[in-house]
């Protein structure tokens, strides 16, 4: 099937379910109303892009028309021009149709749960992650993204793991790249000689999962109380508040003393632990799909050395796609949003790449 017969079936998809949404009876039952709503979302841009470019070529066509039959000069210059124009115009918008019509990640209108972990550096390492999180919180409210909180735990000079929510348009579109070692090489401020170590921190990104797609069957999870550890209160260190929840198929563990309240500590235990196992299996099918076609840009081995953050030249590094920016102080800032486009588009190019071969 060519590209054109792609993009008429989509218009006539398109029709198909505007009627639907025409029918009054379709709001007696919410999830289809819901369902063919998102689906028609998801179609109206290609639909848009599709009828400016059959407009633009028709005038085109038009214009050529005028050029060979016109014997009058100034509509035969003005012919021209409108030809010159639509010549660099047309092709633009044919290769942003290619990108539109590409197959979509089902995952990418998700919310998604984010994990940033302290790795080889001591305290150093510690440190990264709180200036990581931040820089990423920056980034959300540049964007218009909301981010919650879920878990916390901090070491004497920074964080040593912090887990949070972050909730909008499309956020698993955007970030879902982000997971990996991230490398960070400075002067700790405990280094009396100047000289530069290098420490690491873990990103896992993971798609919130629906009830409807995924539920975590409570009979394969245990779930243990203790008594929490270190500074919090009284009532945090003598009381059963703390809870560790155990998924034995699979031996995932998460472990949770940051409430007060046991059934707090329960609820976000379980929710942490059901979105790390729906993350597993994303990435098992996407290690699937990544065996059939290329474009997965390392997204599915989080032990993978991803970026390089190099505070004495000032300079940033994505080693996936050899990008080096030389911005580090506005990027630890949050200025994220052209790296992250960077990423996606070489991500649709090499789909392109496969289509063509």
């Amino acid at each position: 099937m060519s590209m054109f017969d792609k993009l008429e079936s989509v218009v006539s998809r398109y029709d198909s379910l505007t009627q639907k949404l025409a029918d009054p009876t379709i709001y007696d039952n919410q999830k289809e109303f819901k369902d063919v709503s998102s689906e028609r979302a998801g179609l109206e841009e290609v639909v848009k892009v599709y009828k400016e470019y059959r407009q633009l070529k028709e005038t085109l066509d038009q214009a050529k028309e005028i050029l060979n039959d016109e014997k009058d000069e100034e509509l035969r210059e003005m012919a021209k021009e409108e030809i010159s124009q639509g010549d660099i115009s047309l092709p633009l918008i044919e290769e942003r149709l290619k990108v539109l019509l590409l197959p979509k990640d089902p995952l990418d209108d998700k919310n998604v749960m984010i994990e940033i972990r302290a790795g080889a550096g001591g305290d150093e390492a510690s440190i990264f992650v709180a200036d990581v999180y931040r820089m990423y919180q920056n980034f959300f409210k540049n964007v218009g993204f909301k981010s919650e909180m879920v878990s916390i735990s901090k070491s004497d000079e920074g964080v040593k793991e912090v887990i949070f929510s972050v909730m909008g348009d499309k956020v698993y579109s955007k970030l879902k790249y982000e997971s990996g070692v991230h490398r960070v090489q400075r002067v700790p401020k405990t280094e009396s000689q100047g000289r530069v170590h290098t420490s690491t921190i873990t990103v896992a990104v993971m798609p919130e999962a629906d009830d409807v797609e995924f539920e975590l069957n409570m009979n394969d999870v245990r779930v243990d109380v203790y008594r929490a550890g270190g500074c919090g209160g009284q009532s945090v260190n003598t009381t059963d508040s703390a809870v560790r929840v155990t998924h034995v198929p699979t031996n995932t563990v998460v472990a949770i003393q940051d409430e007060k309240s046991q059934h707090k500590n329960k609820e976000k235990a379980l929710r942490i632990l059901r979105n790390r196992i729906y993350d597993k299996m994303v990435q098992e099918q996407q290690a699937k799909a990544a065996a059939e076609r290329r474009g997965q840009i390392g997204r599915g081995d989080r032990s993978e050395r991803i970026r390089t953050y190099n505070y004495p030249q000032g300079r940033f590094t994505d080693h996936r796609i050899g990008l080096t920016l030389y911005s580090l102080d506005k990027i630890m800032e949050g200025d994220l949003a052209a790296i992250l486009d960077t990423l996606i588009a070489n991500h649709q190019a090499e789909l392109l790449q496969g289509d063509e071969k």
